[in-house]
């Protein structure tokens, strides 16, 4: 499901997202919310022109939005903007493999880092932030037309809760950001001939 907040990446936008600067600062306003390129320099141990040049690569891409009404004078603000990722197709496309391979690794990488993180810093969180939230797997056998539904329907939920929230502002009492990671995925097809 996309909308004005949540698109699908066309070729371009991959190709200039593929840059380990770029998925850093992602990855941190991802995790601490809006900041400005000062702030991102800071925490990445950058200078701030080449920050505010990342950032504009992905304000141009579509990948990161400016917040006006936080701003004062010259200081601009930054958030996230969501997207999708037909990794199939650009994987498939000589044009985009490569950029595709990586972002994809990038995305694995991330995901493992944050799991790794929220271990460490369950030991000493509160318990109920702890029960509220969930680590689960499972295994289905479904059809692919049961896999595709499924999908469907638990982007929908995600797409409604961020909508709820997306304009919530930081400071808003008894909050936290909140890392969510789906993944649905067929297994052991991969040596079967693909169907047409």
């Amino acid at each position: 499901m996309t909308d004005d907040k949540t698109r699908d990446l066309g070729a371009s936008a991959l190709k200039g997202l593929a840059h380990p600067f770029r998925l850093r600062l992602l990855e941190l306003l991802e995790q601490h919310g809006p900041a400005t390129a000062t702030q991102l320099a800071a925490q990445m141990g950058e200078n701030t022109g080449a920050t505010s040049y990342h950032l504009r690569q992905l304000e141009r891409h579509g990948f990161i939005e400016d917040m006006p009404e936080r701003g004062k004078g010259k200081e601009r603000w930054w958030r996230t903007r969501g997207f999708s990722l037909d990794g199939d197709r650009f994987r498939r496309d000589p044009e985009t493999a490569e950029a595709t391979e990586f972002l994809l690794a990038e995305m694995v990488r991330q995901r493992g880092a944050e799991l790794a993180r929220w271990l460490e810093e369950s030991r000493t969180s509160p318990r109920p932030w702890i029960t509220a939230g969930v680590n689960s797997r499972l295994a289905l056998r479904l059809t692919r037309d049961e896999l595709a539904g499924l999908v469907r329907e638990v982007s929908g939920v995600l797409d409604a809760y961020h909508d709820r929230v997306r304009e919530r502002d930081e400071e808003v009492p008894d909050t936290a950001r909140v890392i969510v990671h789906f993944d649905a995925f067929p297994v052991g097809l991969g040596e079967r001939a693909r169907p047409e």
